[in-house]
């Protein structure tokens, strides 16, 4: 399982919302980092959809080592 798709579960996972998709991975001094895009409310129309980005620290394997919510927007204003 590659870091990216580590980060994706383990959000969805943690927070019970699905995710949007990555929007970063990169090395970091203990494994990865990894920003996940999820969709916190649904709105109709979904241009009203309340999104947020979370930060994952991963370790080489894959283990969670923390989270933490960086930034809630409503969909098409940027995160």
């Amino acid at each position: 399982m590659s870091a990216g798709e580590a980060g994706v579960k383990l959000i969805s996972g943690l927070t019970s919302k699905e995710a949007e998709g990555v929007t970063l991975v990169e090395p970091a001094e203990a494994g990865w980092l990894v920003v996940v895009e999820v969709v916190e409310d649904r709105r109709i129309p979904s241009s009203g959809d309340i999104l947020a980005l979370y930060e994952a620290d991963l370790d080489k394997e894959g283990n969670l080592l923390s989270y933490r919510r960086k930034a809630r927007y409503r969909r098409g204003t940027g995160g």
